[in-house]
């Protein structure tokens, strides 16, 4: 059983930590090579959208020490058009591809205050120094499982950036090695040599999140082919994700733990799931999201006493990633 005062310790450490930085199946038979097809000078526009969101909140009779406040909430949402056109490929077929802001929106939420709200299109908006991001891009290498194999070049951007009186440090961060390859590098496709697949065949791997006080985890993300379509002339391959917890990297993982084994004193729940559209013939993604959902909660019972409710401490994660073709 979980004591008044750990249940205390816990309630207000997550409080105090709180803090964001801020592949009906087809006819048996089906086959198709999944993979991304580029083409030297072809240009495709995309609208890609990154959310993040940790939240806790407090229910039932809670122990003397809790702060008042109910519950915290941390969000950032991240909605970015940007055009890609292909440069050139080399001999294993990746491509170098030069990315160019279009439309970009910002919405950082701390501790339930707007701290950030930044609409490119809006005019009051045009003058602000994030909008020097607007107009501007960076060079990467994309292979055709849809990674992200290195930055090329970002210093125009960058150096756009800081011409401003006052540089934002969020516009600087959305220009990071880092971040910039998990926007353009969170769609993952087979291995070349293993891209021939019939309807419900598949493939997986692996990947991180820090779910920040709570620690890391790793989850295989494990995609299956479900359906391919005919769609005016296009076959459209319709794959879906589920993930589940991996063991693999959980050493590394481990030992980069801040917080030791916080999380165990929790019961925690989740889901990790995403769909994507792949037209097959021009070898693009038409459309593909992912969802984690993940809370943890802990209960102390003898705050349930002389007929009160037991004490309740809730934490919440989401990570949303969504890639939409619209030109």
């Amino acid at each position: 059983m979980m004591s008044d005062r750990i249940f205390s310790w816990l309630a207000n450490v997550s409080v105090c930590l709180l803090i964001l930085t801020a592949g009906c199946a087809g006819p048996a038979g089906d086959t198709a090579t999944l993979a991304l097809k580029f083409t030297p000078q072809d240009s495709t526009t995309y609208k890609v959208i990154t959310e993040m969101e940790d939240s806790v909140r407090f229910e039932g009779s809670l122990p003397n020490g809790i702060p008042s406040k109910k519950g915290s909430r941390n969000h950032n949402r991240i909605e970015m058009t940007f055009s890609q056109r292909i440069q050139g490929i080399d001999d294993e077929g990746n491509a170098v591809v030069e990315i160019t802001i279009k439309w970009l929106k910002y919405v950082s939420i701390y501790r339930n205050s707007v701290v950030l709200d930044f609409d490119s299109s809006r005019e009051k908006d045009q003058d602000k120094p994030m909008a020097k991001l607007i107009g501007q891009g960076y060079t990467i290498e994309i292979a055709p499982t849809g990674e992200v194999t290195k930055v090329i070049d970002v210093k125009q951007a960058d150096k756009a950036v800081r011409s401003a009186p006052s540089p934002p440090k969020i516009a600087l961060r959305l220009l990071i090695p880092g971040v910039i390859m998990e926007r353009h590098g969170t769609v993952t496709l087979p291995v070349t040599d293993k891209n021939q697949l019939r309807t419900g065949d598949g493939w997986s791997c692996i990947k991180a999140f820090d779910f920040r006080m709570m620690g890391s985890k790793s989850y295989e993300r494990i995609y299956t082919l479900k359906e391919i379509r005919d769609t005016e002339g296009r076959q459209i391959g319709i794959v879906e994700m589920n993930a589940i917890p991996s063991s693999e990297m959980a050493e590394q993982l481990h030992k980069e733990q801040p917080m030791g084994d916080f999380s165990k004193m929790f019961d925690n729940t989740e889901t990790y799931t995403g769909r994507m559209e792949l037209d097959l013939s021009a070898g693009k993604v038409e459309k593909y999201f992912e969802k984690l959902q993940s809370e943890w909660i802990a209960v102390d019972p003898s705050a349930g006493q002389e007929d009160k409710e037991p004490a309740v401490l809730k934490m919440a994660a989401t990570r949303f990633y969504s890639l939409e073709k619209i030109d």
